[in-house]
């Protein structure tokens, strides 16, 4: 998985002048005002702004921006670390200047990864355009370029000498992670230092010139993608098209038309006009092909909204954020509306708002007596309503752990009110009697509040205010029928002791189990556990990449990416005693084995579990999977 993030990241630096995407780009005015460059201002804080220049470079891939007092030392970052951009005051930042700098001349470039915006005022609205414009065109570029294998070590040499901190032509470790954050790679620390070691032959502890090209070869090889397509190939250099007809027919399963498509594929991916000419294709083209949308394992069919969205809220699995304000960990971490428009944009539907008492009668988000910083609680609202819907339509639950005095609660009731106003949940669907929860279909375009009883909010909301009502109510004494919220722990002890009974509770009700609060590193724990047992809101860190991150996406990129995927039946029938420590005792249990290669880290098989699990779950179910090796080529571009 790291290795093919690790290539992606660096596929779109090319050294000859007339490529397709140079070209393609030579054309655009807005891209030609970014060759000219422009003073802007980069703006952190209300108090912190800097006029900088920036200019787009004439590979199309990189800008570089300096200050007037700095001279010739220049910052770079390459349009393949930007993820979106956004016009306006559609930031925390530019909010808090909203009064200075009209929203024509703002917009903020969004960064992959943990890498924090750009919020950029330009000098007119219409040169603010002309970078809004041409920084979109350039990133659909990037986009539409993702199959290219094309790799420039050059490029590689540059990243050497950013990370070389010290300039000694050697990297530790340090250095080396350091690397890593300025590619915006996610990676296990443990497997990074591992791969470190191995291409430390001096065992200096430190990474030289030639040292580095093995660190980098180890994490972009792919030796098990060769011997594949060795085993196919006649010659070992070409695949004729009847071996590629082979291939696709024995590992990839497909059997439409296979001729046709193996044709098709040539025609599409193999970059040798010669190979072409021979209905053939090359290493090279068997990559991209592998690293296209075609080779993926996931079922085009279940991209899109496929299931039936007509049932109880009871019955889907639903997206869930934990401390959704924190940017990083929960003991002095920054706290951000940052978080909730990430999460939001990722898909998730339930989000979390820890609130307190604030100053000047304002309540404030932030993780209660610890360090990490405040935010106010109408701040997120808003953010919270400006793109709650952008990616789904299906509803979002404000999850709000509430430990204002009944005072903010009316701030809070106030806000909730003012701000999302129709798109807010405060009565029964259609004036009828709830019998059973209502479906994400009933609930579309809505905001729902999960709040404990303790008074002050709720009436507030409903317009019934007593000051008599305050207070705080734990876990426990939550209503069990409503929504009950656990612990990662205590989840796992309804598990052990009545899985069964767990079980059959969430085909009725809805459960929130949430990561143990010894997390201070706001680490996950792996969702599978919890919806083995039908929970539905099992809320994980967004914030924190690894192995917990990757199941929940995993599982959430079907169904359109909507938030909500429907449980398998024997988890919504209350007639079913479905046992998830015991599955064998399920009547017509038939285990599939799933089997993986031994060289995939530990993220992968995480992942690959889960998107197993999304092409195999309407026909089997069970969670004791035996691990060894399975055809590589059913599990590329993951």
């Amino acid at each position: 998985m790291f290795a093919f993030t690790f290539l992606r990241t660096m596929l779109y630096f090319f050294i000859c002048d007339d490529c397709l995407f140079y070209t393609g780009s030579q054309g655009d005015d807005n891209l030609q005002a970014m060759l000219v460059g422009a003073m802007m201002r980069k703006i952190k804080s209300r108090n912190w702004k800097k006029q900088r220049y920036f200019k787009l470079e004439d590979d199309f891939m990189t800008i570089w921006y300096q200050s007037k007092k700095t001279g010739n030392i220049r910052s770079t970052f390459s349009v393949n670390d930007v993820e979106a951009v956004r016009e306006g005051h559609q930031s925390e930042v530019l909010l808090s200047i909203a009064d200075e700098f009209p929203p024509d001349r703002c917009f903020t470039l969004v960064f992959r990864g943990r890498r924090g915006n750009l919020d950029l005022v330009a000098e007119s609205a219409e040169e603010a355009q002309s970078w809004i414009w041409g920084m979109r065109k350039l990133i659909e570029n990037v986009e539409n370029m993702e199959s290219s294998l094309i790799v420039v070590l050059r490029w590689i040499g540059e990243w050497f000498k950013k990370a070389d901190k010290n300039n000694d032509g050697r990297m530790n470790f340090k250095e080396v992670q350091d690397l890593l954050k300025m590619m915006n790679v996610d990676m296990n620390e443990h497997h990074a230092h591992h791969l470190f070691t191995m291409a430390d032959k001096s065992q200096s502890g430190t990474l030289e010139n030639d040292e580095f090209v093995l660190f980098y070869k180890m994490l972009t090889q792919r030796e098990d993608v060769l011997k594949v397509f060795q085993e196919y190939s006649v010659d070992g250099q070409k695949l004729s098209q009847s071996n590629l007809e082979d291939f696709l027919r024995e590992e990839q399963l497909e059997g439409d038309d296979i001729q046709l498509h193996a044709k098709q594929l040539i025609e599409c991916y193999e970059p040798s006009d010669k190979a072409k000419r021979m209905n053939a294709m090359t290493f090279d083209g068997f990559l991209m092909y592998l690293g296209s949308a075609e080779g993926s394992i996931f079922n085009p069919q279940r991209r899109g909204i496929f299931q039936d969205m007509t049932q109880p809220l009871c019955h889907y699995f639903i997206s869930s954020s934990h401390n959704t304000y924190l940017m990083e960990d929960q003991l002095r971490g920054q706290s951000s509306v940052e978080g909730y428009i990430r999460a939001l944009s990722r898909g998730c539907r339930c989000v979390e708002v820890d609130c307190w008492d604030g100053a000047n009668g304002e309540p404030i988000v932030y993780h209660g007596h610890t360090f990490t910083s405040k935010i106010l609680f109408k701040d997120v609202v808003s953010a919270v309503g400006n793109y709650a819907f952008k990616v789904s339509q299906y509803p979002v639950i404000l999850s709000i752990e509430n430990h204002c005095s009944v005072e903010q609660q009316r701030v809070m009731a106030h806000h909730l009110n003012h701000i999302l106003g129709d798109r807010l949940l405060k009565t029964i669907l259609d004036g009828k009697a709830l019998i059973r929860l209502p479906s994400p279909e009933d609930l579309k375009g809505k905001i729902l509040v999960k709040a404990k009883k303790d008074g002050g909010l709720e009436q507030s909301l409903s317009g019934m205010v007593e000051d008599s009502l305050n207070g705080e109510v734990s876990d426990e004494d939550e209503a069990f029928y409503e929504v009950a919220s656990f612990t990662e722990s205590k989840a796992r002890k309804h598990l052990r002791d009545a899985g069964a009974e767990f079980v059959h509770h969430n085909s009725r009700q809805l459960s929130r189990v949430y990561p143990s609060g010894f997390r201070t590193d706001s680490s996950n724990f792996n969702p599978q556990e919890m919806w083995n047992a039908g929970c539905q809101i099992v809320a994980l860190n967004f914030q924190t990449a690894g192995e917990g991150m990757d199941v929940n996406d995993g599982l959430f990129s079907q169904n359109g990416c909507c938030g909500y995927v429907l449980k398998p039946s024997f988890m919504r029938e209350a007639d079913t005693r479905f046992d998830p420590e015991m599955p064998q005792t399920r009547d017509h249990y038939h285990p599939v084995v799933l089997t993986i290669q031994n060289y995939f880290d530990v993220d992968v098989i995480a992942l690959l579990y889960c998107l197993f699990l999304i092409l195999h779950w309407r026909k089997h179910f069970q969670f004791n999977f035996k691990w060894s090796y399975v055809h590589v080529m059913m599990l590329t571009t993951l």
